[in-house]
């Protein structure tokens, strides 16, 4: 018997038995249905949560840093991150956002930075230097960044987020036109390209002033964080590793473990990246794992299955073996069977997986399109049909095995 006619005999024989062989199936169809299902949402997670970091910016270092002792932490740190090797450094700003109520008004509309009831609206007013677009990966699509003399003149600038600038001028440039922020008007030098995160509109509903407003719009607060953008990955760990050493160098720790002079942290985002995919990678192997649990009990139901048919075609397979067929034609008969039921099942449980993924990136990751990865999809079925294969075995060395005698004596 051909392999054509092995696949022909299986096919007809799981017709024949339409809902038993459906049945039997339910358990591999669950399983990697299971399996694409949880796979997809992990990763359509992970790629969220990278997408979101990535819009932060990459090789960036976050500082934080408080002086007890009156020093000017912004001369300080653009002091120091000036001395590193400009391999290393792009650049510094200060980033200070403005949590107190701040209304944005050109002509007729207005928008807050604390309206609640409607967060796609909801601006934020930012507080930065002339590097501040590179230091947080925002590309200018007209008129120019804030500039060294505006800082030092504190003059009333301001560049536009993407979003923010649609809103107030829809499809008109808003560069020369002035805005108010609280009753004070500002000059709008430039916008930004909209990042375009769902969930994260008030990235793109900014607003970017000189940081030396400070003093008017802020109640001259200090100023305790900043963002140093690095040339590279392995720059970022350089630059971390330095600045941290410097901040430790200028903030030492007495005898009793505190810092009274002040304190200071630097972060990388590459590493809570890292950090993230591991997690990601975690979570897929767990999920995967309790789906594979599907899949195994679908196995043994296949297992369980395959001993009933043998018990069923036994004059069968002695009429086989008494006009001459091997016992290897046997084992092949009923492995192909066995992979063939669970390659319909786990065919089926793609086309519900893909199907499922999809729902769940709509509901669960606010619309994200989710379509299963093309790997996953395939390892899933090929996982399923090797199933099928491995506990197709015993039922078909068990049939293999009857004496064409004794088979033939079945009823």
């Amino acid at each position: 018997m051909n392999l054509a006619q092995a696949f022909k005999m299986a096919f007809k024989s799981i017709y024949m038995k339409k809902t038993r062989s459906f049945l039997t199936m339910l358990g591999i169809i669950i399983g990697v249905a299971s399996v694409v299902i949880m796979v997809s949402v992990v990763s359509g997670q992970n790629a969220k949560n990278m997408e979101w970091m990535e819009a932060m910016g990459n090789n960036n270092v976050d500082v934080n840093a408080t002086s007890n002792t009156g020093l000017n932490m912004d001369e300080v740190l653009n002091e120091y991150v000036a001395t590193l090797d400009k391999k290393l450094v792009v650049g510094i700003s200060p980033v200070v956002n403005l949590w107190s109520e701040m209304v944005v008004r050109y002509g007729g509309k207005s928008y807050s930075t604390q309206n609640w009831e409607k967060w796609e609206d909801m601006i934020q007013v930012v507080l930065g230097n002339d590097a501040y677009g590179v230091c947080n990966d925002y590309t200018l699509m007209e008129g120019r960044e804030l500039s060294f003399l505006d800082i030092e003149k504190e003059n009333n600038v301001c560049v536009l987020g993407g979003g923010l600038k649609e809103k107030l001028f829809n499809y008109t440039s808003p560069v020369g036109e002035t805005i108010t922020i609280n009753g004070l008007p500002f000059l709008v030098v430039g916008w930004y390209e909209a990042k375009g995160i769902q969930g994260w509109e008030e990235m793109d509903n900014l607003v970017l002033l000189p940081y030396t407003v400070n003093r008017t719009l802020n109640k001259n607060q200090t100023i305790s964080q900043w963002k140093i953008k690095c040339t590279s990955s392995s720059a970022t760990t350089e630059v971390t590793a330095r600045v941290q050493g410097f901040l430790d160098g200028m903030f030492p720790v007495d005898e009793n473990g505190n810092q009274p002079n002040g304190y200071g942290y630097a972060n990388t985002n590459n590493t809570w990246q890292e950090q993230n995919r591991e997690q990601a990678r975690m979570q897929t192997l767990v999920m995967g794992g309790i789906a594979c649990i599907s899949l195994i009990v679908g196995g043994i139901g296949i297992m369980n299955i395959m001993l009933v048919t043998v018990t069923e075609r036994t004059r069968e397979i002695g009429i086989r073996k008494a006009i001459g067929a091997e016992r290897r034609s046997i084992i092949a008969q009923f492995l192909i069977e066995a992979a063939v039921i669970c390659g319909i099942g786990g065919i089926l449980g793609i086309i519900i997986g893909c199907m499922g993924a999809l729902i769940a990136g709509k509901f669960l990751l606010d619309g994200m399109i989710l379509w299963p990865d093309q790997g996953i999809v395939a390892g899933a079925f090929l996982f399923s049909v090797v199933l099928g294969i491995i506990f197709g075995m015993y039922p078909a060395v068990k049939a293999s095995g009857l004496q064409p005698v004794v088979a033939l004596r079945a009823e």
